[in-house]
This record gives structure tokens, sequence and C-alpha cells, in this order.
């Protein structure tokens, strides 16, 4: 069918899928939709190009990879087979397949089944004595937390901690809100006792964003060893972690609101933080 093509001279042998009844098609499905799923296999479901090359880049572990002939230009797809470990499968698959199983519209014909990680708190890796932390309590928004963890990136933060997560971090639409930046960002995820606990250990001051007792942020010295903790929207921050804020801060409003999205008032405070790490360097 397709690997009759010279796009596959002198590549490994590929199997085809054609027919949308094939079992990886239901896989890549089920894999996509149910996060029950992916915790039980530890696997998830990625697509498009720039999300498959940061994943390769982030040192996760590709396990097939499905290729489109028909939408993903062979010099793209040459580049990506290269750089996947050789114990890699790559399918080959139709049109109306790709279709069938990809979430977005335009992700370039490449889609990939890849081994999550363990985000325990442990796994994390600070650089020197001076760490920039954002942590997030609870939030259940896939888009806020992929919106998060591209302004982690941007900011290039030390780690991004989700308290008491809500929500599956490889859900379909936060690798799609991170624009692949989940892969480019250490991520860890525990209780907020247990999160607490770990930025105590590393000698973090805790930065809490609320609306009471609280400082402007353009007045708190962010310079050190910092962690800012962000809550939801619709609730803020719990109790516990104001009861154990070194200091509260907050963004003046000069309209009618009293709040911004959580990633829009994250990405404030974090490039406040980054401008006086800035001065001080």
């Amino acid at each position: 069918m397709f690997t009759d093509s010279p796009i596959f001279a002198g590549m490994d042998e590929f199997k085809e899928i054609s027919s949308i009844h094939n079992p990886w098609v239901r896989k890549v499905l089920s894999l996509r939709v149910k996060s029950r799923e992916r915790r039980a296999t530890g696997l998830f479901v990625l697509e498009g190009e720039r999300e498959l090359q940061l994943a390769i880049k982030g040192g996760y572990t590709i396990e097939t990879l499905f290729f489109c002939p028909e939408i993903m230009p062979a010099t793209g797809f040459r580049a990506l087979r290269q750089a996947l470990a050789p114990t890699a499968v790559c399918m080959v698959v139709s049109e109306e397949v790709y279709t069938r199983m990809a979430y977005r519209g335009n992700t370039q014909g490449v889609l990939a089944i890849g081994q999550s990680r363990d985000h325990s708190l442990e796994h994390l890796v600070l650089s020197g004595n001076n760490p920039l932390i954002l942590v997030a309590e609870a939030p259940e928004k896939p888009g806020n937390i992929g919106a998060l963890l591209r302004t982690a990136d941007a900011a290039a933060l030390d780690a991004v901690i989700i308290a008491n997560p809500k929500t599956d971090l490889y859900n379909p639409n936060t690798i799609r809100s991170s624009v692949g930046c989940l892969f480019t960002t250490q991520v860890g995820t525990g209780t907020t006792r247990e999160v607490m606990h770990y930025l105590r250990e590393h000698h973090c001051r805790i930065f809490c964003a609320a609306l009471t007792a609280s400082r402007p942020y353009t007045d708190v010295d962010f310079s050190g060893a910092c962690a800012i903790v962000v809550g939801t929207e619709s609730e803020g921050l719990s109790d516990e972690w104001l009861q154990q804020s070194d200091q509260n801060i907050i963004i003046p409003m000069g309209g009618q609101i009293d709040s911004m999205n959580v990633s829009v008032s994250a990405a404030i405070l974090i490039f406040e933080a980054r401008r006086q790490r800035r001065q001080h360097a």
C-alpha cells in the first residue's frame, strides 16, 4: 500500500493500517479518551510534530509512531524516525485512519503512544540552592494546567508542582494547551502536606496568591528560593496553604473584578520574580 513509496527506502519494515476497525485504532482511542486506561497502562497519546519532538528531547520513551504519508512530508517523518529508539514500532496509516485516531484537526499527520512518567516529588531535580517553583493547588481544567506549563517553560522555572491533582497530566487537552511543554518542564505531584514538606525541606519561602492579608506582588522579594502558590479561580487557595504562607501576595486590580484567569495571574507573578532575579544576578 504505502510502503512501496521511495519514502521508506532503506528503512525498517513498517506495519500498515488501512481499516478504522484495526485494534491499534481502538487502543489509541481508548488511551485518548479514558484516564483510567492511561493510569492502568502507563501510556498516553500525543500528536503533532512539535509535541513529538519535545517529548523526544525531554527523554520520553515513545513506544509506537503512527505516520500518515498523505499528510506529513517524508523528510519530517524520516527525521522523527531517526530520533526514536530502535525499539519503537512504526505504523503507516491511511488518511481515514489517521483522521479517526487524531484528537486535533491539524497535527501534521503524526501521532504516537508514549510512556508516562512518575511525577512523585522525590524525582524532581532542582538546580542550585535558589529554585523558583510554581505550585498550583487542585487545578481541575486541563487547559489551565497546560497554560501554566507553557508559562513555566517560557520562564525556565525549576519545577511546577501540582498539589492535590484533580485531573490527569496526560489528558490530551493538557498536552495540547501546553504545546508540548509538559515534556520540557519538571512536574511533580503530591498532597498539600507532601508539597509543603518538600518546599520547607528545600528552604523555599511560600508566597500565596490571595485576597486577604496580602501585599502587592511588586513589593515582595522573590530573589531567594521561593514557591509561588496559586489556587483555582472559583475557590482560591485552601486555609491549609494560607496558614503556612510566608507572605500572601496580590495583583492590584483596576476594574470591577477581583481576580483573573489562574494562568494569567501566575504568569504575571512568575515574570516579576524573574525580573527581580535578573536584577540581583
